[in-house]
């Protein structure tokens, strides 16, 4: 899938928000056109929410460069699971994944990984992800969905 296949998908799941900042907006530079995906049944970006998906487009010197977003045509699609389906996605609890951030190359295209900043919170990523991404945001989305009632 590409971004522009992601973002179309997720704006099709119910009460979806996503926002894609760029230099006309309030955020920070560094996020500019990373893209942040939440539910939000008003239509609003959420203040104190965090999203339950983003879109990572570049590397973030000093603190995330696993991944080596700077290589041309790659993209990180990182996913808020919870901590049971990581468990099931990943093989061990969120909050063991110090133990075993240094098993992994964060580099593979469409594999489901922990997210090499995010891990503990449950989150995994995919660098380019294929059509296994459809459900795993949809699960994503239910989850918010669910949390947010």
């Amino acid at each position: 899938m590409t971004e522009s296949e992601i973002i179309q998908f997720v704006t099709g799941l119910p009460g979806t928000v996503v926002f894609t900042p760029g230099p006309d907006s309030e955020a920070p530079e560094v996020a500019w056109g990373d893209t942040f995906i939440w539910y939000a049944p008003d239509g609003e970006i959420p203040k104190r929410q965090q999203p339950f998906a983003t879109i990572v487009t570049k590397d973030y010197p000093g603190s995330d460069t696993a991944s080596q977003l700077d290589r041309p045509g790659i993209f990180r699609l990182n996913i808020a699971v919870g901590r049971a389906a990581f468990e099931r996605l990943i093989g061990y609890p969120p909050a063991s994944h110090a133990e075993h951030h240094a098993d992994f190359d964060y580099t593979v295209i469409d594999r489901i990984l922990p997210n090499p900043v995010y891990a503990t919170a449950a989150w995994i990523s995919l660098l380019n992800p294929g059509e296994q991404a459809r459900s795993l945001l949809t699960d994503a989305h239910a989850r918010a969905v669910a949390r947010h009632r």
